[in-house]
């Protein structure tokens, strides 16, 4: 591992012109915060520039990466081209501190930040709008539907330093922006249209993809996207056929922006999609599954003339999402309510619907005085889940109960600017309600965040370093599954869950130490070089996990019933320690790119009692590196990556493995581009840890070839 991480490390530094490749020249200001306005072909990042420099989405005050003060990633329209994703973990290869578990179900993605997942820890957006499906069971808990032809950037802040984005994300946020037609559009264009179809070898996979866009004047343009993927099982590393994760999925997106003034602009949005896959037990299908998953969010921005006072948003969204499952064989199950054997026959349903609907207003009014310079953000959030489960007794839809939660938030920030020293101050309230049959619960917190950075130097070369130190907390209130699930577990075998409506909150206190690093001409006069690196340190205290009780313990409120002695509840834990480091690091020129990232991170739960425990949620450490080269006046890019995963401690089934990755683009024309990637060249047999324990293993796909062409018109 050492080897590999020095020789990474080594790739920006080494790295020199191969061949003589015209310099870049300067991006306007406008180009440089949205690249993607510029024409669709491969082009080299203008002098001065990264992907760290881009402006983060979800940036309340508009920073980018390398600005912010926090462990913070961008991933950008030529990244995500080039990845070729057809997942939501495709799209997040390499970003440090970020782990997908997705297990069989390849549509359905559960995003790990830190260590940390499931039930509102990490808060996924698209668009504005939470996603906060849920389905209790086996495998992963809160996941979301997205198709990665419909993303334009993914922005990612790592801890509770997020908490002016929402409730309850003591892991991070994750934040997914969709495409604009100005994004699409070029400058002399009034419409456009393009088509693409793409094929990948393992699991005989096809993607189809249509966009289209118009301009109706300078201030009213629309877009529209559609994609249909179809794709079989795939393979392991080891020529094994991994059962259930095949797939088909039709997605569409409908956006328009429309600017009343020069200072205000309104996006109004539709993200749909209908996904079927069929769900295994072993090698057997048991139960076929259908979703709809609906998404209507509406952005509005408005500023003074200056964006000093004002500098107004306005987010309101509403998320509707069901799934049914139908059974395709007899199932022997139990009953939830009285334990007793029952059968499940074939064509029994379960569905879980689930609308979320949400408001996110904020303002940031910008000022001096005694000069120092403020940027004074202050705002508040609702978010509403109304679920539905139901179906035949001993069905799926058990582990998920029915209710209400409300979770609301206001805050205000203040980020003051004098000379070397910055300084962020912030304090959020947290309020939540949850409501079911069973019964309710609220809470409430006051979380405070403090952040100093310091750029002590003024020399050229130095004067880019940036030191900076972080004290935040986060609040997390429990799920309707984790407080208030209750009856007999309907399969396999019958015991008790118990409710637990005196479940703590649990609070996130983190500790972040981090240094910045961006400086202009390292070997040559048109070249950049971004560097983040930041150790963490997190004490969820109050963390909530599932243990099992025993009836003959009469402190347990566990009483003997159907089926095995034992009983399952949710509980809180003293805390859940979590450390790690994680950096990222951007070399780009005219010639090409490289990069590195790497994070390392280590968990354990400790007791009431004192009693220590490995946090099964701990992912992979990572190190990716990455070098790409530009050619024929950069229409032709080609370059690999390399990625080592080392086992996180206490699994005992998890591996350590390494991938190797190759990809190419030929931008053949202006309206002609052909792209290529080859993923897990050496077809390493590997699982990811998140979906390897002692009971199960799902493997990851062997080699994988893609190939797509894509067709532009414009006029």
């Amino acid at each position: 591992m050492a080897a590999l991480l020095a020789g990474a490390a080594a790739i920006p530094l080494l790295a020199t012109p191969a061949g003589a490749q015209q310099a870049a020249q300067p991006a306007t200001d406008q180009q440089q915060a949205d690249p993607a306005q510029q024409p669709e072909q491969a082009k080299p990042a203008p002098a001065g520039t990264t992907l760290l420099d881009k402006i983060l989405i979800l940036s309340r005050i508009g920073e980018t990466a390398i600005e912010s003060l926090a462990s913070a990633s961008h991933v950008d329209q030529e990244q995500l081209e080039r990845r070729m994703a057809t997942t939501p973990n495709e799209m997040l290869f390499g970003v440090p501190g970020v782990a997908v578990q997705a297990d069989a179900r390849r549509v359905s993605s559960s995003i790990n930040i830190r260590g940390l997942q499931d039930f509102g820890r990490v808060s996924v957006i698209v668009d504005g709008a939470r996603q906060n499906f849920q389905r209790s069971d086996h495998g992963t808990q809160s996941t979301f539907y997205i198709d990665p032809e419909l993303i334009k950037s993914v922005d990612v802040i790592r801890g509770p330093v997020a908490n002016t984005y929402g409730s309850g994300a003591i892991g991070g946020v994750v934040f997914f922006d969709t495409k604009d037609a100005q994004d699409f559009l070029r400058p002399d264009e009034t419409w456009a249209a393009s088509a693409t179809g793409r094929y990948e070898s393992n699991g005989e996979g096809w993607t189809t993809s249509a966009t289209g866009a118009y301009r109706i004047n300078e201030n009213w343009d629309v877009l529209g996207n559609i994609v249909y993927r179809d794709y079989d099982d795939y393979k392991d590393g080891g020529g094994d056929n991994v059962a259930g994760t095949g797939f088909d999925v039709l997605s569409g997106l409908l956006k328009t922006t429309i600017r009343p003034s020069e200072n205000s602009e309104l996006k109004l949005g539709w993200i749909g999609s209908s996904d079927g896959w069929t769900e295994t037990s072993g090698s057997a299908p048991v139960n076929d599954a259908d979703l709809k998953a609906n998404t209507f969010t509406a952005r509005y921005n408005i500023t003074d003339e200056d964006k000093s006072w004002l500098d107004l948003h306005i987010n309101a969204s509403y998320n509707k999402t069901k799934l049914d499952l139908t059974t395709l064989v007899p199932q022997n199950r139990f009953d939830p309510v009285t334990g007793l054997p029952v059968l499940l026959p074939a064509g029994s349903k379960s569905t879980f619907d689930i609308g979320t609907s949400g408001i996110d207003i904020w303002n940031t009014s910008r000022f001096e005085t005694v000069g120092i310079a403020h940027e004074l953000t202050y705002g508040g959030d609702w978010v509403g889940d109304d679920v539905e489960t139901g179906g035949t007794a001993g069905g799926d839809s058990f582990y998920t109960p029915s209710g209400d939660r409300n979770v609301s938030g206001a805050y205000v920030q203040d980020k003051l600017t004098w000379d070397w020293l910055e300084v962020i101050a912030g304090l959020r309230y947290d309020s939540y309600k949850l409501d079911s049959d069973v019964g309710e619960t609220s809470g409430d917190r006051l979380s405070p965040r403090i952040t100093v950075g310091i750029s002590p130097f003024e020399t050229a070369s130095l004067s880019g370093l940036q030191f900076y130190g972080t004290y935040a907390e986060g609040y997390r209130s429990p799920s309707l599954s984790e407080t208030l699930i209750s009856g007999n577990h309907p399969s396999g075998v019958s015991f008790p869950f118990l409710p637990n409506p005196n479940l703590k909150p649990e609070t996130g206190k983190t500790v972040e130490f981090g240094v910045n690093y961006s400086t202009n001409g390292v070997i040559q006069a048109d070249d950049a070089l971004r560097l983040k690196a930041a150790y963490f340190n997190n004490n969820v205290d109050d963390y909530i996990d599932g243990v099992t009780l025993s009836p003959f313990d009469p402190t347990s409120g566990c009483l003997f019933g159907p089926g095995i002695p034992i009983c399952f509840q949710y509980q809180n834990f003293a805390k859940a320690k979590i450390h790690g480091f994680e950096m990222e690091g951007v070399y780009d020129a005219a010639w090409g790119f490289a990069g590195l990232s790497a994070s390392f991170t280590d968990g354990h739960t400790i007791s009431y009692e004192g009693e220590r425990a490995d946090l099964v949620t701990v992912p992979s450490s990572q190190i990716t590196g990455q070098l790409g080269f530009r050619f024929l006046e950069d229409r032709l890019t080609v370059g690999g990556e390399v990625q080592y995963n080392g086992k996180p401690q206490g699994n005992p089934v998890a591996k350590d493995y390494t991938l190797v990755n190759a990809f190419a683009s030929y931008q053949a024309t202006d309206n002609f581009k052909v792209d290529f990637r080859a993923d897990n060249l050496f077809d390493v047999k590997y699982a990811n840890p998140l979906n390897a324990s002692t009971t199960s293993v799902v493997y990851e796909p062997g080699v994988t070839l893609k190939l797509a062409a894509t067709m532009r018109f414009g006029g």
